[in-house]
């Protein structure tokens, strides 16, 4: 099973490759986290992605192409990977879909996972986290027993620049106008899998794996 993993942010796609990851033992290739082993083992991609880093520069996509074809190349790969974070637009998905038909390792799904704005507004803007120890609450979802405290130490809790509502905005804004094109992308090739991103963690992952096909 070689899958992309595609859903705006909230939606909950991290949390499913984690249970797809634990229950069938795909390994997650997320981009972000090979620019940051490649900067920080100093590999000659790394030198080239770092370059672009420290002028502030987004770092090309052959650059990351080139991490994730040299990440495929290992072993733990052989049986299906889950791609996380990569490709954003259509013009990289040409580019992957180009690199993996070298490889020979061509993507057998696009997982969308969908859950409607409100909805995502709600998980991204209702987060607060606790200053002393890090837990983290949902004034929707998941609010602690009293406002602006922590169940677990008593402790302060606030809410990050990164989850107020403008920011959010942006952030969904930003991956409508990019990045939701790739379901069309991967619909036109026969590909696409969509699952509603709302219910129970398990209840999702259910959903998940009927729709890849996975027993």
């Amino acid at each position: 099973m070689r899958i992309v993993l595609l859903g705006a942010p909230g939606a909950g796609k991290g949390t499913q490759a984690k249970k797809l990851i634990e229950k069938y033992g795909l390994p997650q290739i997320s981009t972000g986290d090979l620019l940051r082993a490649a900067v920080a083992a100093g590999t000659p991609l790394g030198k080239e992605a770092k370059s672009y880093m420290d002028k502030g520069e987004l770092v090309p996509d052959s650059v990351v192409l080139g991490m994730v074809e040299e990440r495929l190349g290992q072993d733990d790969c052989k049986k299906g990977y889950i791609l996380d974070g990569f490709p954003r637009n259509t013009l990289q998905a040409e580019a992957l879909d180009k690199m993996l038909a070298s490889l020979n390792m061509p993507l057998t799904a696009a997982l969308s996972v969908d859950v409607p704005f409100e909805d995502l507004m709600k998980r991204l803007t209702g987060r607060r986290t606790c200053k002393a120890c890090g837990q983290m609450y949902n004034i929707y979802f998941k609010a602690p027993a009293k406002e602006g405290v922590c169940d677990k130490c008593s402790g302060e809790l606030f809410q990050r620049d990164d989850d107020k509502e403008a920011t959010i905005k942006k952030r969904l804004e930003v991956y409508t106008a990019q990045t939701e094109p790739l379901i069309g992308y991967y619909r036109n090739k026969g590909i696409l899998k969509t699952v509603s991103g709302t219910g129970s963690i398990d209840e999702i992952f259910k959903k998940v794996t009927e729709a890849l096909g996975l027993k």
